[in-house]
């Protein structure tokens, strides 16, 4: 099936356009799932097991989860395998993986990149993946090609959450700002590749952060999904989110990672049910955040 209708079919499931970011850290694992030591291949361990036990939390709440390559790669071969399991087990699931690696080069580089991550028959079985833009137009052609002939998708980075963004994000050109020149660009790519529920495999990664922009890029790029970060720990609050669907709630997922993954240690989940019920925890806190941003999308 097309890359936006099985997001549109998951949030139709779900009712809920929530995706769960997998960004383990050792200091914030529950107490029971510490590594015993420091070596690569019990923090690979620990975090294949956290991460799985997330999944198993959160399946019957979400439709997507987003793991964060740079938390397993770190760890070398370890952290690779165990990045593999972890997505293995999220598709058992039933889930969507969204890859994020904001990954980009050149020519056949970029091909090697696309062949790699995209499509259910690659490596790493991804069914999208984040793209950086700043390589130019003809570097983002091979990663749409493979999407399209897997069935997959990506999310190109055209606002983003972090507060140094702007630095380049919204440098001016002579007709428009930079993300405004990259936003026209993923529409018109959006736009070649409409699926049954009206949106592209080439969708946007735009922040929480900066509820303005994110409802003007809403209406320059109709035809592609929006990747929402920021919402939760980084201050972005679901009723800044309201432009980012369209009017029967769709063309966004939004995504959250400490706030659901970590809720073991933080208010009101942490007195509910501690680092012992860790997965209660999380189970809780995707829930809450489901029906928040379920009835601000109009789903609920």
């Amino acid at each position: 099936m097309h890359f936006a209708d099985r997001l549109a079919v998951g949030l139709r499931r779900t009712r809920s356009p929530l995706m769960v970011g997998l960004d383990p850290r050792v200091g914030s694992l529950p107490a029971g799932l510490l590594p015993v030591d420091e070596s690569p291949g019990e923090i690979a361990a620990a975090f294949r097991q956290f991460c799985c036990g997330v999944i198993d939390a959160v399946c019957d709440v979400v439709a997507v989860v987003k793991p964060q390559l740079a938390f397993f790669e770190q760890y070398g071969p370890p952290g690779i395998k165990a990045l593999g399991e972890v997505i293995r087990h999220a598709r058992s699931k039933g889930l969507l993986v969204v890859l994020d690696g904001k990954r980009n080069d050149i020519g056949s580089t970029a091909e090697a990149y696309a062949a790699a991550y995209l499509g259910a028959e690659s490596v790493w079985q991804g069914d999208a993946l984040t793209v950086s833009p700043y390589l130019g137009d003809d570097s983002l052609i091979p990663f749409w090609e493979r999407a399209r002939a897997t069935d997959s998708g990506i999310f190109v980075l055209v606002k983003t959450s972090n507060p140094g963004g702007g630095f380049f994000q919204d440098l001016r050109t002579p007709d428009a700002a930079l993300y405004q020149r990259v936003a026209a660009h993923v529409e018109d790519l959006a736009a070649q590749s409409i699926g049954d529920c009206g949106y592209g495999i080439a969708g946007a990664v735009v922040g929480a952060t900066y509820p303005r922009q994110l409802t003007e890029l809403r209406q320059q790029m109709p035809h592609a999904w929006l990747l929402v970060p920021g919402y939760g720990a980084q201050g972005g609050k679901a009723e800044d989110l309201r432009s980012a669907f369209d009017d029967s709630g769709y063309g966004a997922i939004v995504n959250s990672s400490r706030g659901i993954i970590f809720a073991h240690d933080r208010e009101p989940y942490r007195a509910r049910f501690g680092a012992s019920r860790w997965q209660d925890a999380v189970a809780a806190a995707a829930n809450d955040a489901s029906e928040e941003l379920g009835a601000v999308a109009g789903l609920r």
